[in-house]
């Protein structure tokens, strides 16, 4: 069986090799061309690759596997989502194309920021590079961790005598063939690696819950099976408390602040064709979704029907790939599985190494660098980054949804006010924004150290990402304002 399942693994591999030699012959001559693609992305390609460098591992893995323990009640998350990247695509995907270029053509975050607030420019491209690389070593190392999971659950024993050799061989395999296409091609291997590991995806995931149902667990009625584990198993509401509503779909709020997906904005063709980007996007975000919480549900019940064991939730899609295929089909949703995981690392290692690059050695080392230069320096930092995620990523009990939900909310209070209020304020200042960056991040960080997100007040805990937006934009205002009104004082 695993000769069958290991040959298409094998050909997926290929391929996204193939895709970074293709990018490496077409565009990293320069910093614009190995960062941003030459600012040239098909509209289709930016929109799937920011929905598949969105998605991660999570979508296979942490959504699915909460559902299967908890519910439909768990689809709240997907629903916040899903609204957020609507908003996302909306409010910031245009003004940032724009902007970006028209200000001094930005080729990270970090770059555009300085150039908004040219006064807090080194503060605010060295805070911003040390956030996106902190958070995303911890953010990469989450999707490591679903990639040592696939390995321990579906090649037991092939890699060694214990499940700790395959555990960190299927982290070392995946970390080595994203690092492999990343460091060759660059943002134009990421992007188009993303379009074709979403198509991947996005087939799994219907295909999947579809086959589920047409066997025994439809036949028997997927209500009355899952019924039979908890009555309200099938309710939206069940057992949900106003702050776990909030700390569910306030997931939405984080988009506004993801590095890796917001720079895909800036790497459309032009922005008349980010509406169209935005359509194909969020359509395909919508049956994606749909098919995740399908296959926690649908996973559930075939458990259930078939008197099965499965000791970690998040492996119910690796579980039902290995059961219900033939080893072909089955290599090739694993396949799914790894796209999910390999297209978001490659996107996160890719704007952790550009402001390693163009915010620390180009800004203190090197001010006179060359493009050939700095697109090694580049590949070096690739390799760094990944090199401790993978350090972080060493133990087999994480959880790849609490990994990535503490990253998600770092980014998503750090950079969502601040990225919000740069492109639609015009009396926002260079304090502020530094203020806004700070405080996000820092709420988030004490927030988790405190434990409030787990336990509040003797209730449930609250979500970091909530007190985190609401603080670091309180900051933001109070000291544009503040520091406006002392600016005109000292004119008068």
């Amino acid at each position: 069986m695993q000769t069958g399942t290991l040959i298409s693994l094998a050909l997926y591999f290929a391929l996204m090799l193939g895709i970074g030699v293709y990018a490496w012959r077409k565009s990293t001559d320069t910093s614009e061309g190995y960062l941003l693609g030459g600012r040239n992305l098909h509209p289709a390609v930016a929109a799937l690759s920011a929905g598949a460098s969105d998605m991660s591992g999570w979508l296979l893995l942490g959504l699915p596997g909460a559902l299967y323990a908890a519910g439909l009640v768990e689809a709240w998350i997907g629903i916040g989502l899903f609204v957020g990247a609507f908003a996302n695509w909306i409010i910031v995907a245009p003004r940032l194309r724009e902007q970006t270029e028209r200000m001094g053509n930005a080729l990270t975050i970090p770059e555009f920021l300085a150039n908004r607030f040219p006064d807090k420019a080194v503060a605010l491209r060295v805070i911003s590079a040390v956030i996106i690389v902190v958070f995303f070593a911890v953010y990469t190392a989450a999707g490591l961790v679903g990639g040592g999971k696939l390995f321990v659950t579906s090649f037991a024993g092939l890699f060694g005598d214990t499940g700790m050799s395959d555990y960190m061989t299927g982290i070392w395999l995946t970390a080595g063939v994203v690092l492999a296409y990343t460091m060759v091609g660059g943002f134009l291997a990421v992007s188009l690696t993303d379009f074709v590991q979403g198509c991947i995806m996005v087939v799994a995931l219907v295909l999947m819950p579809l086959v589920v149902l047409s066997g025994d667990v439809g036949s028997a009625g997927l209500g009355a099976t899952l019924a039979a584990v908890d009555p309200d198993f099938l309710s939206l509401t069940k057992g949900l408390t106003f702050i776990g509503f909030l700390s569910a779909v306030t997931w939405g709020l984080g988009y506004f602040g993801q590095p890796h997906i917001i720079v895909r904005f800036m790497a459309v063709r032009s922005v008349r064709e980010v509406a169209t980007a935005r359509n194909i996007g969020m359509s395909w975000m919508f049956v994606a979704l749909l098919g995740a919480i399908g296959v926690g549900i649908a996973g559930r019940a075939y458990v259930e029907a078939n008197g099965l064991v499965l000791e970690d939730p998040e492996t119910i899609f690796i579980m039902l790939a290995n059961l219900l295929f033939h080893p072909l089909i089955t290599g090739f949703l694993l396949a799914a599985l790894l796209a999910a995981i390999m297209s978001t690392i490659s996107s996160q290692l890719l704007v952790a190494s550009s402001s390693l690059t163009e915010d620390f050695y180009r800004l203190f080392l090197r001010k006179d660098a060359g493009e050939r230069e700095t697109v090694n320096v580049g590949r070096i930092c690739v390799l760094l980054v990944a090199l401790a995620a993978i350090v972080i990523a060493r133990d087999p009990d994480s959880k790849v949804l609490g990994l990535v939900s503490n990253a998600w909310a770092g980014f998503g209070a750090a950079f969502g006010p601040l990225i919000l209020l740069a492109l639609t304020w015009d009396r926002m200042t260079g304090a502020g924004a530094v203020a806004g960056l700070v405080t996000g991040a820092a709420t988030v960080m004490l927030w988790i150290a405190l434990g409030l997100n787990a336990e509040f007040m003797g209730g449930p805990g609250i979500y970091e990402i909530i007190p985190g937006f609401i603080a670091a934009m309180l900051a933001i205002v109070v000291v544009s304002l503040t520091k406006k009104q002392t600016d005109n004082h000292n004119t008068q």
